[in-house]
């Protein structure tokens, strides 16, 4: 299933799903429609592109709502979300709605601390990780269970903010001051446990995070998304947004590190 066919159904699915329409906040506002659509796919097709093994095995840690677990199952891959968020209870909705248009046999889900109990060793082709390395805490001790459970030259797929993002930084300033990491109480595993608050960083200091283990960042994987803002989308010019926000980003280091949003990048276990 391809990523606009998935998009289709998906948009279907959030019509009847509040909670889900909130979480994703694609079609809960018409102004800001094809800019959060155009967002959403471009994450949606970098991680297509980066599994390129046939039915394989992967983690997608911190899944959230577990959409893209849904859309990798569908395409023929192994797929186990781990996600600590209230809405894992509705999970089983969603695999009643999506079961209609493929096997997802392979897909489970489980409401899980890694740091508790983490994976076998050796036992993923790749992981998956949108919007979730910021949260993880501590961090050193997240990189080192990632290289043990990844199999040779297995890889990380990652989709996270820009965390040079001026626009942002100001934003979680506000929102948690120098506070990055915090402490939580979590009702079902009844424990308090360590999140990064918003803790997000930019691609060099995510280079200097994962060179505590045998990780290479695949240079030609990297790419920055979300440059011009939403009243620039009009629908029938969102690939030739795409396009220039592309060139942009190659051209000019200082919009590429400060202006762009969010960024997409593979790192392999060496």
């Amino acid at each position: 299933m391809t990523v606009k066919e998935f998009f289709s159904l998906f948009e279907e699915e959030l019509k009847g799903n509040k909670e889900l329409t909130d979480y994703h906040r694609v079609v809960n506002s018409p102004k800001l429609y094809h800019f959060r659509k155009a967002y959403l796919e471009q994450r949606m097709n970098f991680v297509m592109s980066q599994i390129t093994k046939p039915g394989a095995r992967i983690w997608d840690v911190g899944c959230g709502f577990g959409t893209t677990s849904i859309l990798l199952a569908l395409n023929g891959h192994k797929v186990v979300g781990t996600t600590l968020e209230y809405y894992y209870e509705q999970m089983q909705e969603r695999l009643k709605y999506w079961g209609q248009f493929g096997d997802l046999s392979n897909l489970s889900f489980e409401y899980k601390n890694m740091f508790d109990e983490s994976p076998e060793s050796q036992s993923y082709d790749y992981i998956v990780a949108q919007d979730t390395l910021h949260h993880l805490e501590p961090f050193d001790q997240a990189v080192r269970i990632f290289h043990d459970v990844l199999k040779p030259e297995g890889k990380i797929v990652v989709s996270e903010e820009n965390g040079n993002n001026i626009v942002c930084n100001i934003k979680h300033f506000r929102e948690r001051g120098f506070r990055r990491v915090k402490t939580i109480y979590d009702e079902r595993l009844k424990k308090d446990i360590l999140i990064g608050d918003e803790n997000t960083r930019g691609l060099k200091k995510w280079r200097q995070e994962f060179e505590i283990m045998p990780f290479k960042f695949d240079e030609e994987s990297i790419e920055y998304i979300r440059y011009f803002f939403p009243g620039k989308y009009t629908g029938s010019n969102t690939d030739e947004i795409i396009a220039e926000e592309q060139k942009l980003w190659k051209k000019s280091p200082m919009k590429r590190e400060m202006m762009f949003f969010g960024m997409n990048f593979t790192i392999e276990k060496k």
